[in-house]
């Protein structure tokens, strides 16, 4: 028996059934790359406090050494990593009794990380934001 190969009983994927395929995985990818990002953004938001907290510390052993905060320098950079995204600095000169640091975002992480944006911290540990709408301790 020969039997003809019947065009309808072909195996394979309509156009169609490949366009929801291709249209499902854009959906998927487009949730995982915004999820992606808003991770890189707090990892480095993480990473700039750390950094905010080393400084601190070293306040603390000037202190230790002359008994005042005035006349320090400014704090060191941060780390290589931390250095692209976070500028540490004085938020003003420091005086005898007390000084407050911040960690002000740069480039990409200024535009993404609106929720918290600058992140502060003084000589008694009080932790801060720029953004007043979002309680520190979301931030820190």
């Amino acid at each position: 028996m020969n039997r003809r190969l019947d065009v309808s009983s072909q195996q394979g994927f309509s156009l169609l059934e490949l366009m929801v395929v291709v249209a499902v995985i854009a959906i998927l990818s487009a949730i995982a790359y915004s999820s992606y990002t808003d991770q890189v953004v707090r990892s480095r938001r993480a990473a700039g406090a750390a950094c905010l907290q080393e400084r601190a510390q070293f306040m603390e052993r000037y202190y230790t050494t002359n008994l005042s905060y005035a006349g320090a320098p400014n704090p060191p950079a941060c780390d290589a990593e931390v250095s692209p995204f976070y500028q540490v600095s004085f938020v003003a000169d420091p005086t005898a009794t007390a000084f407050t640091l911040q960690a002000v975002p740069q480039g990409a992480q200024a535009e993404r990380d609106t929720q918290c944006g600058t992140l502060t911290l003084d000589q008694q540990g009080s932790r801060g934001t720029s953004n007043e709408d979002t309680p520190a301790s979301e931030c820190w």
